[in-house]
């Protein structure tokens, strides 16, 4: 990602602020069409590393809830606490073992207890302090319970041509990070980040779901590019022009380009060791002599 240093700061505030306002007409929308996007892998995942009956669950960045949702549907969690700043759509259906929380997970104490399961997808990347946030994680998985991790890898590569996409998501990068912190060059970390913070075997994958005409992930690109337009066309990469262009290009058949890719990242709490037990003390004595 191009656009400031390392260090620079978000000038818009954060996600749900300056961008992706949880009140603007049509974002639950857009957040569906991710979820279309990625939701099927995400649980095989999950699934894969155990969750089912008995499990308690924390959905980190909640969104929506079709994750929670599908925990309980599907993978028959006993319960799933769904946290998010802003929990109007969570709220919207309700359903038995859902629980939902309003709090900012970036704030200490914000969530209390240990969990099978703590998932988190499309969350760190836009916050800051992710080592400490991915530690702080780690603390609420219960032993021999799982953290996932999923965000963004950005696939547009600099010998690949220029396209009105790779341009365009060139520029929603930039703008993302120069507005609300977004930065995905962190991501491909995970692995090391997830061993730091304690626990084993550690595993990863990568998901890229196809650009086609009218398929969920290019609608959400093409709504994701509609909402941050002023950021993007501040970036001065494109004007609106440009970006009128690129999403002409994201719904024709001649669109032939990469989609960022989801990076799900896992990690398992070591079980507690099992008690040993007080140290054996001296033997008997020897016995009464005979004869």
């Amino acid at each position: 990602m191009t656009g400031g240093s390392r260090d620079d700061g978000p000038a818009g505030g954060r996600y749900g602020e300056a961008v992706f306002r949880p009140g603007q007409a049509g974002e639950g929308e857009r957040v569906d069409f991710g979820a279309l996007a990625y939701d099927d892998v995400t649980m095989a995942h999950l699934r894969a590393l155990g969750a089912g009956p008995g499990w308690r669950c924390l959905d980190v960045g909640a969104g929506t809830g079709t994750v929670s949702r599908r925990l309980l549907a599907e993978a028959g969690v006993t319960s799933v606490l769904a946290v998010d700043r802003d929990v109007r759509f969570l709220r919207r259906e309700p359903v038995p073992g859902l629980d939902v929380l309003q709090a900012d997970i970036t704030a200490p104490g914000a969530v209390t207890g240990r969990f099978q399961l703590v998932h988190a997808r499309f969350v760190l990347m836009h916050l800051p302090d992710r080592q400490r946030l991915v530690a702080a994680l780690a603390d609420l998985v219960a032993p021999g319970g799982v953290l996932v991790l999923g965000d963004a890898v950005d696939l547009t590569s600099d010998r690949a041509p220029a396209t009105p996409y790779s341009t365009a998501m060139l520029a929603m990068w930039d703008g993302l990070r120069a507005t609300i912190g977004t930065d995905v060059s962190w991501v491909p970390s995970y692995p090391q980040l997830l061993r730091g913070a304690g626990l084993e075997a550690v595993g990863a994958g990568i998901h890229v779901p196809p650009l086609r005409p009218g398929t969920p992930i290019s609608r959400f690109w093409a709504d994701t590019w509609e909402r941050g337009r002023a950021a993007m066309v501040a970036t001065g990469l494109v004007d609106d022009a440009a970006l009128d262009q690129a999403l002409r290009y994201l719904d024709s058949d001649g669109c032939a380009a990469l989609s960022a890719g989801l990076l799900t990242a896992w990690g398992r709490k070591p079980r507690a060791a099992p008690n040993p037990g007080p140290e054996p003390g001296p033997g008997p004595g020897p016995g009464p002599r005979l004869g």
